[in-house]
C-alpha cells in the first residue's frame, strides 16, 4: 500500500484471523467491554443454533486462552448459511493501521479486488479522498450524518476506470471512534448500495445470473482495533447483513495469470436528424452499446487456441506451490468478431436520416488478471472482454468530460472535428504481477498523473514506471456538409427515401448518410 513496505504478520487485528463466520449468531465470537471473550453458555450455544446453523466452540474458556492464541471456532454450517470468505493481501493490515491512528472521527474506503465463486480475492484498499471544505469544518460533535454520500460514489466512479479486467470495487470500509460504531454498520449499508448503483449505470455489460452479487463492508473501531466484516447482496434492495470471514495472506497475487489483446477498433455511429442539439456523447453511447454486443458474440483464442469455457486455464501448464515472488503467467489473446449477428438469422435494411457521423477508429490494448485458484475459461474471458469494453467506454467518457470542461456546452451547429481519445497507460504494484491503469492526453504531464494516483488510490507512483501501451486513437466527428431545411426533410417520406436507397444501391445517398445492416458471408473477422 501507500508508502508501506511489507512486514512481519499483523498484529493489529488478531480476532478476525479467528472470526467465528457465525459471529452474529455465536455470542462466544464476541469480546466484552474490555475486549475479552465471554463465557461460553447454554444460552450462547442455543442462540447460535437459531437459522439451522450449529456452531462448536474448542478452548474458549478464558481470556488466557485468547492470548495464547487457543481461540478455535469450528463451525458446521448448513446450505446456504455460510458467509463468503475474503482473503486479503497482508499488506492492508498495515495500511488500516496507519489510517486507524489518523481517524478524526472516521474515514471511509474502497476495497478493491476479484470475485470468484469459492472466494473474493481484496488486493487493494483505498481511503476516500478528503474534500478541502471538510478539513476546514472540524468543529462540533462528530456525526456520520455528515457523510457525503455523492464524494464517495464519484470517487468509486473514478477509481473503477483505473482498474483493469478482473478488478472491480468489492466493497466499502470504515474506521470510526467508538460513539460512531453504532451507526457504522448502517452507513456502510447504504454506501454499498449507492457506490453499486453509481458503477452499473455507467457498465455496457450485464452480469451474468450465476455472478456473485455480494459486496463487503468492513467496519473497524480505532480504539479496539475491532474487526467486523458483513456483506450484502446488492441485487437484492431488501438485503440483510451476512457475516464473512476475513483472512489475511501474503502474496496474494504474486502467481495470478494475465492475459492481454490488442484489438482494433473501427466504429462508425451515425447522428440522427432527430437528435437534439447533436447529442454527441448520448448517440456514442448508443454506438457503443451496439458494438459491446459484438465483443460478448466473438471467439476468443488463447495462446493461438479456442477452449472449452468449462475448462481450467491453467490446464496442463506447470503449477508453483508456496510461490511468494512474483512470477507472471502470460496468455496472449486474440478476439475474432462476427461479421454477422447470428448464423441463418435474415438481416433487414433500414434507413435513417442523419445530420452527421462519429468515428472512433484505432488499436487498443486491453489486460485482465484473473487468481490462481483453478480458474476457468469463461472466468478469464469474461474478464478480458469486460475491460475491452470498459476502456473505449471510458475513454470516451473522460473526452466528453474534458471537451465540457475546456469548450463549454455543445453548440447545436457544429463543424468537423477531430479529437484524440486519450492513451492507457499502465503502473506496476508493488510486489504483484497486477498493473493498475489510467488514461493520459497528449498535453498532459507525468506530474498530473502521478497527483491522480496518489489522489485516487492514495499510491505514489514514479515517472518511470509508468508504461504508455498504445498509439493515439481518434474520434473523427462528421457533418454533412449541406444540411437540408426542416421543410425539405418533411418532404422526404419513407416512399420517397425508398425510391432513393433503390436507384443508389450500393452508394450513400446525396446529402445524407444512411445507417443500415445487410446481410455477410463468412463466420468470423478478426478484430
Amino acid at each position: 500500500m501507500a508508502g508501506v513496505t511489507p512486514g512481519p504478520p499483523r498484529t493489529l487485528f488478531p480476532r478476525s484471523a479467528r472470526h467465528c463466520p457465525a459471529s452474529s449468531l455465536c455470542a462466544a465470537a464476541l469480546t466484552d467491554d474490555i475486549g475479552r471473550p465471554p463465557q461460553c453458555s447454554a444460552e450462547a450455544r442455543a442462540a447460535a443454533q437459531i437459522g439451522g446453523v450449529e456452531v462448536r466452540i474448542r478452548g474458549c474458556a478464558g481470556s488466557e486462552s485468547w492470548r495464547s492464541g487457543g481461540w478455535n471456532c469450528n463451525t458446521s454450517l448448513k446450505a446456504g448459511a455460510m458467509g463468503r470468505t475474503y482473503l486479503v493481501e497482508e499488506g492492508i493490515g498495515q495500511y488500516l493501521t496507519e489510517l486507524s491512528t489518523k481517524v478524526k472521527p472516521y474515514v471511509t474506503g474502497l476495497l478493491i479486488g476479484q470475485c470468484s465463486p469459492q472466494r473474493d480475492y481484496v488486493i487493494r484498499a483505498v481511503r476516500t479522498p478528503p474534500k478541502e471544505q471538510q478539513q476546514e469544518e472540524s468543529v462540533g460533535p462528530p456525526k456520520l450524518a455528515s457523510l457525503d454520500e455523492e464524494w464517495i460514489t464519484t470517487h468509486a466512479s473514478q477509481v473503477s476506470r483505473m482498474l483493469p479486467g478482473g478488478l472491480l470495487v468489492l466493497g466499502v470500509f470504515m474506521i470510526a471512534s467508538p460513539e460512531l460504531a453504532k451507526d457504522g454498520q448502517n452507513a456502510l449499508r447504504k454506501l454499498i448500495f449507492s457506490v453499486e448503483k453509481s458503477l452499473s449505470k455507467r457498465r455496457l455489460w450485464k452480469p451474468a445470473e450465476e455472478e456473485v452479487s455480494d459486496r463487503a463492508a468492513l467496519q473497524i473501531c480505532s480504539a479496539t482495533k475491532k474487526v467486523v466484516c458483513r456483506t450484502y447482496d446488492v441485487q437484492d434492495p431488501k438485503s440483510s447483513a451476512k457475516p464473512a470471514d476475513w483472512k489475511y495472506q501474503s502474496a496474494l497475487t504474486a502467481s495470478w495469470v494475465a492475459l492481454g489483446c490488442t484489438v482494433n477498433v473501427n466504429i462508425h455511429i451515425p447522428l440522427l436528424a432527430t437528435s437534439p442539439n447533436h447529442d454527441l456523447e448520448k448517440n456514442t453511447k448508443n454506438g457503443l452499446n451496439r458494438w459491446s454486443k459484438q465483443i460478448e458474440d466473438s471467439v476468443f483464442l488463447i495462446n493461438g487456441r479456442v477452449k472449452d469455457e468449462d475448462t481450467e486455464l491453467l490446464e496442463g501448464q506447470k503449477k508453483f506451490r508456496g510461490n511468494t515472488q512474483p512470477s507472471t503467467q502470460f496468455s496472449d489473446v486474440k478476439v475474432l468478431t462476427q461479421l454477422c449477428q447470428g448464423t441463418g438469422a435474415r438481416s433487414t435494411a433500414t434507413v435513417q436520416v442523419c445530420s452527421g457521423s462519429i468515428n472512433l477508429r484505432g488499436a487498443v490494448k486491453c489486460r485482465a488478471y484473473i487468481h490462481s485458484n483453478k480458474p476457468k475459461v469463461k472466468e478469464a474471458i469474461q474478464a478480458l472482454k469486460r475491460d475491452i469494453i470498459n476502456t473505449l467506454s471510458d475513454r470516451c467518457e473522460i473526452l466528453f468530460e474534458d471537451l465540457v470542461l475546456n469548450e463549454g456546452p455543445q453548440k447545436k451547429n457544429f463543424g468537423r472535428e477531430y479529437h484524440v481519445l486519450p492513451q492507457r497507460l499502465f503502473v506496476p504494484v508493488a510486489g504483484s504481477i497486477v498493473m493498475l491503469c489510467d488514461y493520459k492526453f497528449g498535453d498532459e504531464a507525468a506530474g498530473e498523473i502521478q497527483e491522480r494516483f496518489v489522489e485516487m488510490l492514495d499510491q505514489p507512483v514514479q515517472a518511470e514506471d509508468m508504461h504508455i501501451a498504445e498509439d493515439i486513437s481518434t474520434v473523427d466527428i462528421c457533418p454533412v456538409t449541406e444540411s437540408p431545411s426542416e421543410t425539405q426533410q418533411a418532404q422526404l417520406t419513407k416512399a420517397n427515401l425508398l425510391l432513393k436507397l433503390q436507384q443508389n444501391m450500393g452508394m450513400f445517398l446525396p446529402r445524407f448518410l444512411l445507417w443500415h445492416s445487410r446481410t455477410c458471408s463468412g463466420p468470423f473477422q478478426d478484430c
